[in-house]
């Protein structure tokens, strides 16, 4: 019997081990050189990136296993009960489109936003689970997108905030590689999507605070407080971040994901006011607080960076967390209302004009 467990151990561990260095879904591995340049950024410490004021990235073993108790335990309205409403898109009409800017949200942090006749999409995950296999995460809420990949117009850039499944995902990656001109991402994340077939001269890393432009249009990487990593062993091997997209009318701010802290203040007073805020607001915990905020939270950042309007992003789409799938929108609805932050909560699928003032609360989930 002991001789069978131990087989068996044995084979999971092997099987394990060949997953995790033959599968393509855990992305690339910095060179030397890559590192070494890597090492000219004040966030590149000891070989890692770190966050600023010493903000660890990582759980204890116990509260590690206290996470996967409180995940896995059976909890009411941790997902939808019922069917959440997709406004589906009309593939014509996203192709011709060449009016005021405007945003389309697919649930999570996955946008596409068209601004001055171009396409970008913004950490674009539309894969069906954020794992490296199907089954080591949780199913989307909903079925469908509200346009399937194929269907999507040529993209003229995609940024993205960093390398977790829920964010950059090697599916959703292999589907429009061929139909993308630029992606953006913070320093070394380039690295998985060369892994995964870009070609280099396609890819742009920055630094916090540094800036380039496509056009008319102007992309900075700013700070966020998070961490990174897709393996067993490579947390912090990429850095992480918040992005300011800017046209000549327009201001843009995308969080990333990020915990509360005084960057969001400085990013404000350098690059603000902002006309539209997509805020980081869902798949938090006590356990986990510096790097995710809660929904009070979220308003503050948003009234931080001077924002004219707050979206509260990051739910909607998958369970990452142990509170209820409406929580985020609901505790960030009511705390917008007592401090008078326009908010605008729309539904997936839904286009977003940028420009009216005021609220644009539908209250869908309920």
């Amino acid at each position: 019997m002991l001789l069978t467990i131990g087989i068996i151990i044995g084979v999971i561990l092997i099987i394990g081990v060949l997953f995790v260095n033959l599968s393509p879904e855990f992305g690339g591995s910095p060179t030397k050189e890559q590192k070494e340049y890597y090492s000219k950024s004040p966030q590149y410490v000891k070989g890692k990136f770190e966050n600023a004021q010493g903000v660890k990235m990582g759980l204890s073993g116990a509260d590690t296993m206290k996470a996967l108790r409180g995940y896995f335990k059976s909890q009411k309205n941790t997902t939808p009960e019922q069917k959440i409403p997709i406004e589906k898109i009309d593939s014509l009409e996203l192709a011709e489109y060449n009016g005021p800017t405007q945003l389309i949200w697919f649930g999570h942090s996955a946008f596409l936003l068209q601004i001055q006749g171009k396409n970008i999409l913004i950490d674009p995950m539309f894969g069906d689970v954020p794992a490296p296999h199907p089954l080591l995460g949780g199913k989307r809420f909903s079925k469908e997108l509200p346009i399937t990949i194929e269907k999507l117009p040529q993209i003229d850039a995609v940024i993205f905030s960093h390398d977790h499944y829920d964010h950059l995902d090697y599916g959703t990656i292999q589907q429009l590689k061929n139909k993308v001109k630029m992606f953006y991402t913070p320093l070394g994340v380039g690295v998985h999507l060369e892994e995964w077939g870009i070609q280099k001269k396609q890819i742009a890393e920055l630094d916090w605070w540094e800036k380039t432009v496509l056009e008319d249009l102007t992309f900075t990487c700013t700070p966020a407080q998070h961490f990174s990593g897709r393996g067993l062993n490579d947390r912090g091997a990429t850095l992480w971040s918040s992005w300011v997209i800017s046209s000549e009318g327009e201001n843009i701010f995308f969080s990333g994901d990020s915990g509360y802290s005084p960057h969001f203040k400085e990013i404000g007073e350098r690059l603000g006011p902002f006309d539209f805020a997509m805020m980081e607001c869902g798949q938090y915990n006590e356990l986990w607080s510096e790097i995710h905020m809660f929904p009070e939270e979220t308003v503050q950042a948003a009234i931080d960076v001077k924002a004219k309007k707050l979206m509260p992003i990051h739910w909607g789409a998958f369970k990452l967390a142990m509170h209820t799938w409406t929580d985020p929108v609901e505790r960030a609805t009511a705390e917008a209302q007592r401090l008078g932050v326009p908010l605008i909560t729309p539904v997936i699928g839904e286009p977003i004009d940028l420009m009216p003032v005021g609220n644009k609360e539908t209250y869908w989930w309920q």
